[in-house]
Formats: structure tokens, sequence, C-alpha cells
């Protein structure tokens, strides 16, 4: 049987289109550069921080964290064309000052970038 068909053949009718919280908010991507933040308003009334650019990382090591500049962005496994457009995402995998690190949170979520150095 075909997918969206009734056993019958007939088809499956949406019943409403999507409400305004529904709808999915614009696309926001963190570009290597001078640090550029935005607030948003969340749904609520709640302020959420938009990261736009970012030239540091927080380093997690332990107990212990740096703050470090990012130099160059080497390979995003998600996508490998975010790499060339310097595009920092979950996992990306950036050059800096300690080494390789890992991009270990949402960047575009929380308006700050964190990771893990990589052997």
């Amino acid at each position: 049987m075909k997918k969206g068909k009734k056993i019958s053949g007939g088809k499956y009718k949406k019943s409403r289109g999507k409400k305004l919280h529904e709808l999915a908010g614009q696309k926001r991507i963190v570009k290597l550069g001078e640090e550029k933040k935005k607030d948003k308003r969340e749904r609520g009334g709640k302020m959420k921080k938009v990261l736009l650019h970012s030239n540091l990382i927080n380093i997690i090591s332990g107990k212990k964290s740096q703050k470090v500049e990012i130099k160059n962005v080497l390979e995003t496994p998600s996508n490998r064309f975010l790499a060339r457009q310097n595009v920092l995402t979950k996992g990306t995998i950036v050059e800096t000052e300690a080494g390789k690190v890992r991009v270990t949170n949402r960047p575009s979520q929380e308006g700050i970038v964190n990771g893990v150095l990589v052997e």
C-alpha cells in the first residue's frame, strides 16, 4: 500500500495548517568572526541570546576551562561545505592555539561556543 493512503485507497487530508507558535523560526548560522550577539524574544516573554559570529571557544577539560581564540574551521562532519564557509555547528573541529578542538554544544541555541580537545 502506498504511503499516505487509507486501506480503501482514499487520501488522508490534513485537518489544519500550522499555528504561529508551531512555525519554524529563521535559521541562524554562526560564522567565524568578531563576536556578535542578538537578543530574540521567545514564547512566554523569555529572552534568548542568539550568537551570529564568534571567534572564541571555551575549552573544557576536567574541572578547568579556558577561553581560546579560534584560528580556522578545519572540518564539519555533518556537511563538508560548511567548513569552507567557516560555519560553527555541533561537532565542528576547529583549530586553536591549544590544538584541535571539537565543538560540543549548539552555538546558535546557547549563545556561546564550548568544546573539548581532540587528539
